[in-house]
């Protein structure tokens, strides 16, 4: 087993990557701790992969809330017998995200306080807890339009997840030699729930894959399987890293269909 005797906090763990992620790092034999703002979701969860005979708990936190995750931290360390594992990927993309002219100036506070601020916060009250237990994997969720610009306008998402970029650099290159590795997580569209009401028509569904090599959205697993290497000791000298995980997005100028 790959993560076997290591504890992760997960958090936005009760739905979509976070979800799949938790129930592959559990497989894996890590303890899990399942953190969503959302109880019954973490609950559900938590409440699946001890019936599969993995551990986990669930645990209540608004990322963008310090208190909050700090005592997520608190509580996964506590339980988990230390810290080891932590995956910041709790994230929203509101439907008023458009262009600087047309987001709103509140949405645009939303957007940041849970993608951007919520992934400082995790990363604040959990370096810790790493250090205390001899290191970890820190890995940060972004996305490709923090490297290339998006095709459809989501100005806060965007500015949002080009910071997480940043902010992981500077983790990595700072807690390195403590032992404590951070990477940013980048996929490109995934088939969730959201992105499937926003891709309903089949227009803009059409639009968005025209630009995907593969032709496909990623699934959450595909994502899942990629934060799992960035947990494991199979990544021991990934560090400091813009992960794409984007179907060769990043990669083309233009494709065939076009």
């Amino acid at each position: 087993m790959r993560l076997a005797g290591l504890s992760a906090l997960v958090t936005g763990g009760g739905s979509g990557i976070g979800r799949d992620s938790c129930r592959l790092f559990a497989a894996e034999g890590a303890f899990v701790s399942v953190c969503d703002r959302d109880a019954a979701s973490a609950e559900a969860v938590a409440e699946e992969i001890c019936a599969a005979g993995g551990r986990a708990i669930a645990v209540t936190a608004d990322v963008s809330r310090g208190a909050e995750i700090a005592a997520a931290v608190e509580r996964a360390e506590a339980e988990g017998g230390g810290l080891h594992v932590v995956f910041n990927n709790a994230g929203v993309f509101p439907d008023a995200d458009g262009s600087p002219v047309d987001t709103p100036e509140d949405v645009f506070d939303q957007v940041i306080d849970i993608n951007l601020k919520g992934v400082f916060l995790g990363c604040k009250y959990a370096i810790p807890a790493l250090l205390r237990s001899g290191g970890g994997s820190i890995i940060n969720m972004a996305s490709f339009v923090a490297v290339v610009g998006a095709a459809t306008s989501q100005i806060a998402y965007t500015a949002s997840k080009g910071g997480v970029l940043a902010m992981t650099r500077e983790i990595a290159v700072e807690y390195a030699r403590q032992g404590i590795r951070a990477n940013a997580l980048c996929p490109g569209p995934v088939d969730t729930p959201l992105l499937r009401e926003l891709l309903a028509d089949p227009k803009a569904r059409e639009r968005r894959l025209v630009h995907i090599p593969m032709g496909r959205l990623a699934t959450s697993e595909e994502i899942a399987r990629a934060a799992l290497f960035l947990a494991s000791p199979e990544s021991s000298y990934v560090n400091g890293t813009t992960f794409m995980v984007d179907g060769g997005i990043t990669s083309a100028y233009v494709t065939p269909e076009d």
